[in-house]
């Protein structure tokens, strides 16, 4: 596909180009002019926005789409379709479906149902057999049939010896293993942090040494073994600093944070409403505080909208039974510049591709587009009209967010709003 986006500030810190306004003309999916007032003798299609900025195309490490088994929350299909028009190019799926993804053969649905699509789809293999926490999975075929990452989705690993081999065997081939951080015999039956909210609601509390209790296990196992760790979406001001501690051990580890806890706290759920049903769950201002601080300073590597889409019918009910998890992709860029200044709002949408084996794609000429368009300074309130999935479970709903997504380019297709 050709086209030349129009006047555009580009911001990507790898490109001979950051922090200029130039057009930029893509042939046949490559970038082959960066320049002002480029020519457009062969009349391709033109992309023209207000205010219009660009960066290397964004990346999730946590994104559930459904599919299989689950279609009425999401398809594939339009997962990534929420997803382009989010701005994200590339997204590591989940494999919390039905079947769960413990199998090569699974793997290889999920990439062939992603095919030729504009956004590059990552399948995340379970860590178990059928994601029970009993038997290895099949790690090294599902590497070989494109798994990124094995993880047995907000599923704790309670057998210390299992995660044990798992970093130990996975090591062989620089497989990607990812822990979720929470002692069940602690959680218990909470349903929310365990703090003063908690109590005058009546509600069950999730406490937070349910967390570090698992982090600091998973930290030592990590430093016996020698293994590569993924923690995904801690939310404790003691998770931070286990991190960070295990980082200056120079432990090969790296963890994640779900923006919804970088935004909002326990204090929010005051009327009931399921959509702040989260996990982990939403916690105090002082853990909001070393959150974000974590991510300033690089403890926390990345964050991910842990995008999760459930049906009215698991949202609409009492707050106990009400099914955790919210959708984020097309709140995510808006949300993150609440906390972060733009710059490092790009920075973190975009980290993650190495941790996860995706390519980076500098704009730069030669090289193919990979690339997301938006305008960093639209402010809205965010409602149902600005959601594309098929389920409308947001955290973010009546919020106030700053940043309006236009689109992407990449895989050779352009996505515009």
């Amino acid at each position: 596909m050709n086209i030349l986006i129009k006047s555009a500030k580009i911001l990507d810190s790898q490109s001979d180009y950051h922090n200029t306004t130039n057009d930029i003309l893509i042939e046949d999916g490559c970038i082959t002019k960066i320049g002002s007032n480029l020519k457009n003798p062969k009349n391709y299609q033109e992309v023209h926005k207000e205010n219009l900025h660009v960066s290397q195309g964004w990346f999730d490490s946590g994104v559930s789409f459904g599919e299989p088994g689950f279609e009425e929350r999401e398809t594939i299909k339009n997962g990534i379709k929420t997803a382009a028009l989010s701005g994200f190019t590339a997204v590591a799926v989940n494999p919390n479906t039905n079947p769960v993804i413990d199998t090569s053969s699974d793997v290889s649905f999920i990439t062939s149902k992603a095919q030729n699509e504009a956004v590059a789809v990552y399948p995340v293999g379970t860590l178990t057999k059928a994601g029970i926490g009993k038997d290895l999975a099949e790690l090294f075929d599902m590497k070989s049939a494109g798994a990124v990452a094995f993880y047995d989705y907000k599923k704790s690993i309670s057998n210390p010896n299992l995660l044990k081999i798992a970093l130990l065997y996975a090591s062989n081939f620089g497989g990607l293993v990812c822990s979720y951080p929470n002692e069940t015999l602690i959680s218990g039956k909470g349903v929310m942090n365990e703090n003063i909210t908690s109590t005058s609601l009546g509600l069950k509390g999730i406490p937070a040494l349910a967390e570090e209790l698992q982090v600091a296990r998973d930290l030592f196992l990590l430093e016996y073994t020698g293994g590569k760790l993924h923690i995904p979406t801690i939310s404790t001001a003691k998770s931070v600093d286990l991190v960070r501690e295990a980082k200056a051990k120079k432990l090969d580890i790296s963890c994640s944070v779900a923006i919804h806890n970088l935004c909002f706290t326990d204090d929010t759920i005051t009327d009931f409403d399921t959509n702040y049903k989260v996990l982990p769950p939403l916690r105090t201002e002082t853990d909001v505080e070393a959150l974000v601080n974590g991510v300033k300073d690089g403890t926390i590597d990345m964050v991910t909208c842990d995008h999760n889409p459930l049906d009215i019918e698991l949202k609409k009910i009492e707050f106990d039974h009400a099914a955790y998890g919210t959708i984020g992709l097309e709140s995510a860029f808006g949300a993150l510049q609440k906390s972060f200044t733009l710059k490092k709002t790009i920075d973190l949408l975009t980290k993650g591709k190495t941790r996860f084996g995706v390519l980076q794609a500098p704009i730069q000429i030669g090289v193919k587009a990979d690339i997301t368009m938006f305008n960093p300074n639209t402010k809205y309130r965010f409602t149902k009209n600005n959601i594309h999935s098929k389920s409308n479970n947001s955290i973010f709903l009546d919020s106030e967010l700053k940043g309006e997504v236009y689109g992407i380019f990449a895989n050779n297709k352009l996505v515009l709003k």
